[in-house]
């Protein structure tokens, strides 16, 4: 059945006009009720469900740019998707047209010159196959059905963050179709202003149809723990996670952690039945260095405790990229937020381990992120939240629609809970639904905002690109 919204703009598009679209476009066009619709329109939280008038799948640079053309002079909604997997389900829309980069996939790795250029429509599973042919990487996100797209333009966190930075910050050049058609090249001398923008500004300046980026020497095997220790009291949690910070705090850059908190869930196969149910403390990591080194490393990691359950080894790094993959099915519900924590004493500790117990979900964890290294020392870009060494990261992750409102409700309580610890900035691919509207994105940029609306002024003055982590043009 379609939305309200998405009959409006069929009716009000007549065919002729839409015709007269398809007709400039090499790529394929979805319209509602035919073959082929709804397995387009879907995206990968299961919590949102939208009809667009017109979904455009592009082949090409020209593609896009006819889109933006037709949807700004016919005045269409638009929103822009590259993986589709973002949280916040913002590469959809109700009754406007999707911009469906997911045909652009072309990859092209330099291996002599240690760079890849790939398509806006990319998954990083996708990228890491290829540069891996090569024995080479770049700092990408931790589940492969993410987009580069959405994930680069956020800041991008990742296994590689402390050693070589985030995904943006190894950007070299980006092509930028703008709302007004034109297409771009942005890097640190053509466009640089617009080339600061889309380092962790989101997709507010434009589409961006190809990435190139610096390539890194990981691999192909590299030591990567995953080791879950038992937290079956408040006590033993807080203990695990003290231990993490004092690790981290010695930490070389090769080394970037996670630790989550969360429940062994029922009936997942992986887990032998005896530990289902239990409170646990993730130690995720890996090494970006020798495999040999890494094991002697992480090991104080492995051996914190008697484990529940280690599944940490050497392993090749496309196989430890895959790892999270499992946890995170196509259709489920979810809804993350996240914070920036200027400290992280017992105090905090705390509250965090007061709060995690709460989760109502099974399927929930709640992480947290170390950013040290050169994530804190690159300067680079419009990202924010480089001098905080702690991002908390609720994850509420469930099945049905009937347990919603308790488990949006978690994460929501969770992040107010730690708010006098954060000065308000956080990571935008993990947004919520962004509901606290301008003020959590003054928040989140700090003293960048400003800069940020002067560069929306001028290459989005209408805010025609406003299905994102949106900054508002001030005229």
């Amino acid at each position: 059945m379609l939305s309200l919204e998405a009959t409006k703009i069929i009716h009000t598009l007549d065919e002729a006009t839409i015709q007269d679209f398809v007709k400039s476009f090499n790529g394929q066009i979805f319209r509602p009720g035919e073959t082929g619709y709804d397995e387009a329109r879907a995206v990968w939280n299961g919590m949102i469900d939208r009809y667009p008038a017109l979904i455009a799948r592009c082949t090409s640079p020209a593609d896009v740019i006819a889109a933006v053309n037709f949807a700004r002079q016919h005045k269409i909604e638009v929103a822009v998707r590259g993986g589709g997997h973002n949280v916040a389900g913002h590469g959809t829309t109700d009754g406007g047209l999707v911009i469906d980069l997911s045909g652009m996939k072309q990859i092209e790795v330099d291996p002599a010159g240690r760079t890849v250029r790939a398509g806006g429509g990319t998954t990083i599973g996708e990228l890491d196959q290829a540069t891996q042919a090569h024995g080479l990487a770049t700092p990408l996100g931790v589940v492969t059905e993410t987009g580069i797209a959405g994930l680069t333009l956020g800041g991008g966190l990742g296994w590689l963050r402390n050693k070589y930075g985030l995904s943006s910050d190894n950007l070299i050049s980006v092509d930028v179709v703008t709302a007004d058609g034109r297409l771009l090249k942005a890097n640190e001398r053509i466009n640089s202003d617009l080339f600061w923008g889309v380092r962790g500004g989101g997709g507010n300046f434009g589409i961006v149809t190809n990435f190139e980026y610096r390539l890194h020497p990981v691999g192909p095997e590299v030591m990567f723990v995953f080791v879950l220790h038992q937290a079956d009291t408040p006590e033993q949690m807080k203990a695990a996670i003290k231990f993490h910070r004092d690790f981290c705090d010695s930490a070389p850059d090769e080394i970037s952690t996670i630790l989550a908190t969360g429940i062994v869930p029922h009936g997942a196969e992986i887990f032998p039945e005896k530990i289902q149910g239990r409170h646990f403390v993730l130690f995720g990591a890996m090494y970006a260095g020798d495999a040999a080194e890494g094991e002697q490393a992480l090991q104080p990691l492995r051996s914190f405790a008697e484990p529940l359950i280690d599944f940490s080894g050497r392993m090749p790094y496309v196989e430890a990229q895959q790892v999270f993959d499992p946890d995170y099915p196509r259709g489920h519900r979810y809804y993350w937020k996240s914070l920036n924590l200027s400290r992280l004493d017992d105090e905090v500790i705390d509250r965090f381990v007061e709060h995690a117990r709460r989760q109502p979900s099974e399927h929930s964890t709640t992480d947290l992120w170390y950013i040290g290294g050169a994530v804190r020392r690159n300067r680079a870009g419009a990202f924010q939240g480089r001098d905080a060494a702690w991002l908390i990261n609720p994850e509420a992750n469930w099945e049905h629609p009937e347990d919603d409102a308790a488990n949006i409700a978690w994460a929501r309580d969770f992040i107010a809970a730690m708010q006098s610890y954060s000065d308000g900035s956080r990571y935008l691919n993990f947004p919520g639904f962004q509901e606290e509207g301008d003020e959590m994105m003054r928040q989140a940029f700090g003293e960048k905002y400003d800069k940020l609306v002067a560069l929306k002024n001028k290459y989005d003055p209408t805010n025609f690109f406003s299905l994102n982590q949106n900054i508002k043009p001030a005229v």
